[in-house]
């Protein structure tokens, strides 16, 4: 035990070793609740800091006198780790946003559009349409099926700013 603890607090292990001390503090707080996981970040250090230790203490103790070598080995090996963390992780999900909408066509579907009053079809990225509430801001006039652009979203009143689309659908 008295050996593993000198490799622990020898040359180059030693500047990996707080920082697993700091990393495994906190995945016990992840564990506990305490903190949230912030996903990738965390996960890539954690790779990184726990593979650059045991290198660092591994090559400490095979190759005693190569100290500044093991400590370019274990960083390498550490950033490697990081990197495989980072391919093999999926990115998350973006949660779909109304905002999304913005700067998208739509078609009308009401007979006319109002500040007060309108409603007209989108189609999302994955496919599929929605029906939601549109407002115009002046006189422009507005048809049942014709184009407009979404150019605003209201998020108090819960619909969006559109004007007349010359272009094709």
């Amino acid at each position: 035990m008295r050996d593993f603890v000198d490799a622990a607090l020898g040359f180059p292990a030693v500047l990996f070793s707080f920082a697993l001390i700091v990393v495994i503090g906190f995945w016990l707080l992840v564990a506990f609740g305490v903190v949230d996981l912030d996903g990738l970040p965390a996960a890539e250090v954690s790779g990184f800091v726990a593979t650059g230790w045991f290198a660092a203490l591994a090559g400490s103790v095979l190759f005693p006198a190569l100290g500044w070598v093991v400590l370019a080995a274990a960083l390498v090996l550490g950033l490697g780790a990081a990197f495989l963390v980072r391919r093999l992780t999926p990115a998350p999900e973006k949660v779909p946003s109304r905002h999304d909408f913005v700067g998208q066509i739509c078609v009308i579907r009401t007979q006319s559009v109002s500040t007060d009053f309108g409603q007209a079809e989108i189609r999302a990225v994955d496919g599929s349409t929605s029906v939601i509430q549109v407002r115009q801001t002046g006189v422009d006039v507005f048809r049942a099926g014709g184009a407009a652009l979404i150019f605003q979203y209201d998020a108090e009143g819960e619909f969006f700013w559109v004007m007349p689309y010359e272009g094709g659908l």
